[in-house]
C-alpha cells in the first residue's frame, strides 16, 4: 500500500512538472516556422513590423514574367519604367514586398508600386 501511494506521489508530481514546462512564444513560433522554409525573421517596412523574409536562389536571373521567378520578375536597379514598356526584369531577390519597385509581366513593366 504504501509503495503505491508513493508511485502516484511520483506521478503526480512528474505530471505537474511537465506542465510547469514553459511552452514557445507566438516569436519564437514564427522564427522556427521561418527558418523551416529557410527564412529569416527581420523588421522591414516603414512600421518595421518583423516578418519571415525568404532569399530567393534564382535572384538576379533574367526574367520576362514572375512565373519564370520563385518571387517576383522586376525591373533591376528599382527603376520605375513607363507602364507597358517592353523590358526585361530579373527575379527578386527575396521575400520582402516592401520599397519601389516596377514589376515584369509577359515581357512588359507594370505600373509602379511602392509599398510601405
Amino acid at each position: 500500500m504504501m509503495r503505491t501511494g508513493l508511485l502516484m506521489a511520483a506521478v503526480v508530481a512528474l505530471t505537474l512538472a511537465g506542465a510547469c514546462t514553459p511552452s514557445m512564444t507566438p516569436q519564437q513560433l514564427a522564427e522556427r516556422d521561418c527558418a523551416a522554409q529557410g527564412g529569416k525573421m527581420q523588421r522591414v517596412g516603414r512600421a518595421q513590423t518583423l516578418q519571415c523574409v525568404i532569399a530567393y536562389p534564382d535572384a538576379g536571373r533574367t526574367c520576362r514574367d514572375g512565373d519564370e521567378c520563385l518571387g517576383d520578375c522586376r525591373v533591376p536597379g528599382g527603376v520605375i519604367v513607363e507602364d507597358g514598356r517592353p523590358v526585361a526584369g530579373q527575379c527578386a531577390a527575396s521575400s520582402d514586398r516592401f520599397g519601389c519597385y516596377t514589376r515584369v509581366e509577359d515581357g512588359r513593366a507594370t505600373a509602379a508600386i511602392c509599398v510601405d
